[in-house]
């Protein structure tokens, strides 16, 4: 088999703005060989500016406006790395990235937006919304219609800042909230100042139609939570105050002792910076030195040519850079709340539904490059059955070998021979004698990558090795941790082991373990695994203990392999995912001491599913059970992508449980065969104490439910719903 290009080149881009979005979909088309490429963004999905007015008067579903960074990266064979960065080593070429370790980089590109937050107006970040960043006031906004909708909240709305963007949140929402709201727009000079005066005619008169109260001349200065104070002493009435007055940069590019101007990162034609030519800044964060301009969306989507192709020139070290000339003038068009808008372009004046018409003809234009990215087809395989029911196989937990097959192995292993060989293969660990109290539990696993973040990957990893420790009452001890990296170049391979170990490092600390050692080796895809010691105070905690009348706790939702399947695929939105693999990198370790002195039996559900993990736990302990369907706690998604049909490639082997389990049909209950990747903990509970042990869960966090019962009789599984 031919292994691919190695990786000796790392590019990465730092924000999801227009510019780096367009970038990746064109570093799809035709990818730069042994360039890796690494997108850093704190949120799955970025908004579309030009679509957020349209958004805030009802015209638009949120998901319209929304690029996928998730579908979009996976697309572009890119790194997504979802967290924020705070500061640039320009000395050993990383980015500082918050709650994780630097990313190291070649080249680098900032699209990081800018904010209109206002903190030195008194009040604002407790009582108003920002309208940038998008997504964060998207989802406000939307909560805050529903608040009046249900009558909530009063339909009273104040925006501070009478510009264009200002003027369109002004009107969109005067729309939306309806003919009983009360809206007002505070611009403390003149208002719409950047546009002709043809154009703010019409804006003008558009505000009165819809009732808007313009204020001018009267700056804001206070926010409460019932009204905005301006200068003069009135109170202007507001139970959603949005501020759109101010665009100010992040600090931390200046911080890093890059050039700027008020802020904003000074590029020249090439779009690189003044102070480093190996990192670029592109869309609202930069400051074009050779020709300033308003910070604009048309400007951001222009560049992302050149700055694609300039970071492609620099990487292969081939060709010569391009420059990006802005235009002086460009046409402006406004939404004016209902589905009219406003052009603006040498002075003329045009008004109507027909420009609303136009313009959201070229919004939807834009939003379907990124949302008409092709599907991925299973990889094609050899002539013959297809063991995977033509679905790819998948990563993680999802790539194990099924539990009949893996059953049928074990069964030929002889009994342990030693005296000191408590426990051998069939529960979650190995136990081992001490010569104390004290027991030793030994276990390994690993996980083919299924994220292109190492970092994440390696956290997800070491959660998902740990369930074994935590479901048999252990304390991690100490742990191998086993490496296999796909071709990349001798820094780059240093780099990435940094930050696996710093991964395994983070969960591993904080329970008292080490790592002690390892192994590595090149091969065709990311592989991570770890072996694990722990100890016990006393007997291990098995699967055998579980007793008649024990209540069933689950510590986590299920869905975890649906989910991964199809962002395999392609077919599963950015949040969805991001919630499912925040749920995978959390640890289970104060779940587990929660539940261990009170447990008699524990098991960690992974990629046998929780119906195959319960029927280990019953056919150890000879009892039957019986599930409460509705109970089960699942993934935001999950049940919608197993009504379309998805599921991971081990999920035919899973389904072998069916024959000791009673259950209806339906996509709900075929989630109790998904395979789970750094799942729950599953304990048996004495009955009365099953309802305070929820309570302390709860409390701490844990997404847990209790789902069901033991009982007396052959190990079969009863499904109730």
């Amino acid at each position: 088999m031919l292994l691919p290009v190695p990786i000796t080149k790392d590019i990465v881009l730092v924000g999801g703005g227009h510019t780096h979005a367009l970038a990746l979909r064109m570093w799809a088309m035709r990818p730069v060989p042994g360039v890796g490429l690494t997108l850093i963004s704190p949120e799955p999905t970025t908004a579309y500016s030009g679509m957020l007015p349209g958004f805030v008067a009802g015209h638009y579903r949120r998901e319209l406006l929304e690029i996928d960074l998730v579908r979009l990266a996976r697309f572009a064979g890119a790194r997504l790395v979802m967290a924020r960065a705070t500061f640039i080593d320009r000395e050993r070429r990383r980015v500082r990235v918050a709650g994780q370790a630097d990313i190291a980089y070649d080249l680098l590109s900032i699209d990081i937006g800018v904010t209109s937050d206002m903190p030195m107006l008194p009040g604002f970040g407790e009582h108003a919304v920002p309208a940038k960043p998008l997504g964060p006031f998207a989802e406000r906004w939307d909560a805050f219609a529903d608040r009046v909708r249900r009558g909530d909240a009063r339909p009273e709305v104040a925006v501070i800042g009478g510009g264009l963007a200002g003027t369109e949140l002004a009107l969109a929402a005067a729309f939306r909230l309806g003919p009983g709201a009360r809206v007002a727009l505070i611009e403390a000079a003149g208002p719409l100042a950047a546009v002709g005066a043809g154009a703010r005619r019409a804006l003008l008169r558009h505000l009165g139609r819809q009732g808007v109260a313009l204020i001018a001349g009267q700056p804001a200065v206070a926010v409460t939570g019932a009204a905005v104070v301006l200068a003069d002493g009135r109170r202007v009435p507001s139970a959603f105050t949005i501020g759109a007055a101010e665009a100010r940069p992040q600090d931390w590019p200046a911080a890093s002792g890059l050039a700027v101007e008020d802020g904003f990162v000074r590029i020249g034609p090439t779009l690189q910076s003044e102070t480093d030519p190996r990192i670029f800044a592109a869309g609202d964060i930069a400051h074009m030195i050779h020709a300033p301009r308003p910070r604009a969306g048309v400007f951001a989507v222009r560049q992302a040519p050149v700055l694609h192709h300039n970071l492609r020139t620099q990487a292969s070290g081939t060709g010569a850079l391009r420059s990006y000339r802005p235009q002086r003038d460009y046409l402006k068009l406004v939404s004016a709340g209902d589905r009219t808008a406003v052009a603006d372009k040498w002075g003329l004046p045009l008004d109507g539904p027909a420009l609303w018409r136009w313009k959201d003809r070229i919004d939807r234009k834009f939003m379907r490059m990124f949302a008409d990215l092709p599907v991925m087809d299973p990889p094609a395989g050899a002539p013959g059955d297809d063991p995977f029911g033509g679905r790819p196989l998948c990563g993680g937990c999802g790539a194990k070998v099924g539990r009949p097959a893996l059953l049928r192995a074990l069964s030929r292993l002889p009994p342990p021979s030693r005296a000191d060989v408590l426990q051998g293969a069939g529960d979650d660990a190995a136990v081992l004698a001490t010569g104390g109290a004290a027991r030793q539990l030994l276990t390994t696993d690993h996980l083919r990558a299924f994220w292109a973040d190492p970092w994440l990957m390696a956290r997800i990893a070491t959660v998902h090795a740990l369930g074994d420790i935590w479901s048999m009452g252990g304390q991690a001890q100490a742990a191998l941790v086993q490496v296999i990296l796909p071709p990349m170049g001798e820094d780059q391979q240093a780099e990435i082991l940094r930050e696996i170990m710093d991964a395994a490092q983070s969960v591993l600390g904080p329970e008292g373990a080490d790592i002690v050692g390892g192994h590595t080796s090149l091969g065709a895809e990311l592989t991570i695994g770890l072996a694990l010691t722990g100890l016990t105070s006393g007997p291990a905690l098995l699967q055998s203990g579980a007793r008649p009348g024990d209540r069933l706790i689950l510590t986590k939702p299920i869905g975890s392999g649906v989910i991964l399947a199809a962002a395999m695929a392609g077919r599963a939105g950015g949040r969805i995912v991001a919630r499912a693999l925040a749920g995978m990198a959390r640890p289970q370790g104060e779940a587990a001491r929660i539940l261990r002195p009170v447990a008699h039996a524990m098991t960690d559900v992974t990629g046998f599913g929780l119906a195959g993990h319960l029927l280990s736990m019953i056919e150890a302990a000879q009892l039957s059970a019986r599930l409460d369907l509705a109970a089960i706690p699942l993934l935001a998604g999950a049940e919608a992508l197993a009504v379309a049909g998805v599921g991971s490639s081990l999920l035919p082997a899973n389904h072998a449980a069916r024959a000791r389990m009673f259950l209806s049909e339906g996509p709900r209950a075929e989630l109790l065969f998904d395979p789970q990747t750094a799942g729950g903990l599953l304990a048996a509970v004495p009955a009365d104490a099953a309802l305070p042990l929820l309570d302390r869960l709860l409390a701490a966090g844990e997404n847990a439910a209790l789902i069901g019962g033991l009982e007396p009789g052959e190990p079969f599984i009863a499904v109730d719903g």
